[in-house]
């Protein structure tokens, strides 16, 4: 193209050989008009139906030092013409452009680049030829793709700038468009797709996928995409996560790719691995190769013109002799000869002298030849002093790639993400919902949808938690989220570590998973307390509780790592056991209660925290062939109100005002005490009465509540109470009267059928469980049916 004069400020012609896509070099060198394919993979159309000329790039880049003798040309395939063997180019196309091809025995793979980026990385190279691989990376972060997306992670980007090899992965560019706030329904634009991915091809594996019910959550997908850029619209339905939906398309479309780097180069003649310092500085080299050969090209060119010069203005300066000494001579070779004679000029002096015009011989010419004589001379200095030092070479490098850049440069199109690589977990497509998980005394665990229980009123036998074993009863009952890690403390001061989402989702009537499944646990051990954790933060603790009294706190961050097989809690003394566990931090408080009714009301603060392998200092006094029975945690954020309402009771001698402490009894009874009736004291107490019992009942449980309250200043929260026989009683804490420390409390739960209350959770009401309630229960002789 370059013989054939289509250069950029030349008119389109009609395309011989030339084909190309815009999508697929990150800087065409060609201009096209026409068909010449497409992100869809349509095919080009003929030749003679496009038209193309050079792009201005290509000549500042690849042909501008092309006929100054700065490389080798060698035959065609036919011997018929000369090309170059390769071309002199300003800045390394091999990075700017990428490049790709298999060969015998040999591949390469290099992905495209920045031209500013590339440019700054060459210029850090040539001010310092010792710049490790970070310090070329702090202006060429990584590849820049011409179809754009997202880089994730920079490890196989370092790998690959380092040896040579590494794989990049790369992901569509997508936005999240509400579509309807009311119906909380989104759709996933896909605005970007990754290097060498087929559109048409994306959209129809999407369609695929949610036609057989692979990918779900999506209601219609449709290509948008015109002149103005791309645009693929995937609505889903009503509900969905698009996180989680685009997480599945990232992990089962090419939406998300990777980019395989072989930076395979031909180095002097052989192919050779290279990383992208060694790459840089075999284009340094061979430009400093090219740059001498110019500059020697130039200064011969120089001499020669320069020594014609001299010849022209001797000949000037004695015009009249010259004159009379062409008249007399009988030809141009006897003119020749008696000049060079008579002057002491070269053949080529004279024959210039010869050659001159009439009109050159006015003083202003001469005065022109004399000018150029002397820009000559300053041509031919600089020329000799480029060549004489390498560190000029180099600077002019840098300029004449600076000036490129500065014409041609464009904004980055690929973005990076500071991520872990891209590679997509199971947790990474698995929704972040709400959830319930219910345990059995045998070690039975499922996992249910949180509207699995509803509403009911106090006093009510309640709705069936499912089928348990022969034997077995419910002991823990938890609300969760699906990507927290839940830590499974047993009964021989163990703790083990699962994913909220491991364990199998059931529905309510079934029996659940055996945790012998899930869990490493030795025969015989029992877990007692589940702790779902959804960040490990440095602030909290875990604070351990045993039957026999004794209490430890422990940094959470000191469980975020947890092996298989389980690690230590809590050192046990021979004949206890862990009993419960919870969360805290230093400015919380903590109550504590025994199986008597016993409560002490302490600070977490002075329990000093421990490591895991310890045994932990005593709690309570416990008296007789009494153990403790339940324990809670009082968050910082009351303790202002805490502190108001225990002013308020101390002055006027009343205090029914929240917080409150909720008690629930072995034989279904409860009741609320206010908070300000327990004064605060140092562990290792007796504690005060909380609840008076008859002799055959005792404490299953205390709950702070008051947490979460309505417009009317009355508790919000619900509690959860489970029998042994697995019956479920979810109740409003509102409905529980408030009474003293003394009292005996009112009917919770009817337990004629259903045993004794084996556990309590305590959970927040939302607005749309308060509209089942209205609508699902209906009371009759003590029952609900629902």
């Amino acid at each position: 193209m370059h013989e054939l004069g289509l250069s950029s400020r030349k008119p389109y012609k009609k395309c011989a050989r030339v084909v190309g896509e815009d999508f697929s070099l990150r800087c065409p060198l060609i201009q096209g008009h026409g068909n010449f394919g497409s992100i869809d993979a349509d095919p080009p159309a003929a030749m003679r139906y496009t038209e193309c000329r050079l792009d201005a790039l290509t000549e500042a880049v690849l042909l501008a030092d092309l006929e100054q003798d700065t490389v080798d040309f060698v035959p065609n395939f036919d011997n018929s013409q000369k090309e170059p063997s390769l071309l002199p180019a300003r800045i390394p196309t091999l990075l700017l452009n990428g490049s790709s091809g298999i060969a015998v025995g040999m591949a390469t793979n290099i992905p495209p680049h920045n031209l500013g980026e590339l440019v700054d990385a060459l210029s850090v190279l040539i001010h310092n030829p010792e710049a490790t691989l970070q310090e070329l990376l702090e202006y060429m972060p990584g590849p820049d793709f011409p179809t754009g997306g997202l880089i994730m992670g920079n490890s196989g980007i370092l790998e690959a700038y380092r040896t040579g090899r590494g794989r990049v992965i790369v992901r569509g560019k997508t936005d999240i468009e509400l579509l309807d706030s009311k119906i909380n329904r989104s759709a996933i634009i896909i605005k970007e797709i990754p290097y060498q991915t087929n559109k048409s091809s994306l959209v129809e594996k999407i369609a695929e996928l949610v036609e057989s019910k692979i990918l779900e959550g999506v209601s219609d997908i449709r290509d948008e995409s015109d002149r103005s850029g791309m645009r693929i619209v995937i609505e889903l339905k009503r509900g969905s996560d698009p996180s989680i939906v685009l997480n599945n398309l990232f992990r089962l479309t090419a939406l998300q790719t990777s980019f395989s780097c072989n930076m395979v180069g031909i180095l002097n003649g052989q192919p050779k691995l290279m990383g992208l310092k060694e790459l840089l500085q075999a284009f340094l080299d061979f430009r400093c190769s090219v740059v001498q050969r110019r500059a020697r090209f130039k200064l011969s060119q120089a001499l020669d013109r320069r020594h014609i010069v001299e010849g022209i203005i001797i000949g000037l300066d004695n015009l009249e002799e010259v004159i009379k000494a062409i008249r007399k001579a009988s030809s141009n070779a006897m003119a020749s000869a008696d000049l060079r004679k008579k002057y002491g000029l070269s053949e080529k002096q004279a024959e210039a002298i010869l050659d001159i015009n009439l009109r050159k011989l006015t003083l202003l010419e001469r005065k022109k030849f004399i000018d150029e004589d002397q820009s000559l001379m300053q041509q031919i200095s600089k020329l000799q002093e480029l060549l004489s030092s390498k560190k000029h070479i180099l600077q002019l490098i840098e300029q004449e790639a600076v000036d490129v850049k500065n014409k041609f440069s464009t904004p980055r199109r690929s973005m990076l993400e500071d991520t872990d690589n891209g590679q997509l977990d199971e947790i990474d497509v698995i929704p972040n919902e709400e959830m319930l998980l219910a345990l059995s005394e045998k070690g039975y665990v499922k996992r249910m949808k949180p509207n699995t229980f509803n509403i009911q009123h106090r006093g009510t036998i309640g709705k069936s938690v499912g089928k348990l074993r022969v034997n077995d009863t419910m002991t823990d009952f938890i609300v969760c989220h699906a990507h927290d890690h839940v830590l499974y403390f047993s009964d021989r001061g163990i703790v083990y570590s699962a994913r909220a989402y491991k364990i199998p989702e059931c529905t309510r009537t079934a029996a659940g998973t055996p945790l012998v499944q899930i869990l490493s646990l030795s025969d015989g051990e029992r877990v007692t307390s589940v702790i779902p954790v959804s960040e490990f933060a440095g602030d909290q603790y875990l604070l351990m509780l045993t039957v026999k009294g004794y209490i430890k706190k422990v940094s959470l961050n000191f469980f975020s790592s947890i092996r298989s097989t389980g690690i230590i809690a809590i050192q046990l003394v021979p004949g206890d056991e862990l009993k419960l566990v919870r969360l805290c931090t230093n400015d919380d408080l903590v109550a504590l209660a025994s199986q008597n009714g016993m409560v002490i009301l302490s600070s977490c603060e002075i329990i000093r925290a421990l490591g895991r392998n310890t045994r932990g200092s005593v709690a309570m006094r416990l008296k007789g062939e009494d153990k403790m029975a339940s324990m809670d945690i009082i968050p910082s954020s009351m303790r202002k109100d805490l502190d108001r309402v225990s002013e308020t009771h101390h002055s006027n001698g009343k205090g029914m005002n929240g917080p409150w402490l909720l008690f629930v009894s072995e034989s279904g009874f409860g009741k609320r005490v206010p908070l300000s009736s327990f004064r605060l004291s140092p562990l290792n107490r007796v504690g005060l009465i909380g609840y008076k019992f008859s002799m055959e009942d005792r404490l299953a449980a205390v709950f702070v509540v008051g947490f979460s309250m309505a417009e009317d200043g009355e508790s919000d929260e619900q509690v959860v109470l489970v029998s042994q026989s697995g019956t479920v009683n979810r109740i409003k804490v509102r409905d529980i009267s408030i009474q003293s420390r003394y009292a005996r409390g009112v009917i919770l739960m009817r337990l004629e059928y259903a045993g004794k209350i084996q556990s309590a959770s305590l959970i927040s009401a939302t607005e749309t469980e308060t509209d089942e309630f209205d609508a699902s229960y209906e009371v009759n002789s003590g029952k609900v049916a629902l």
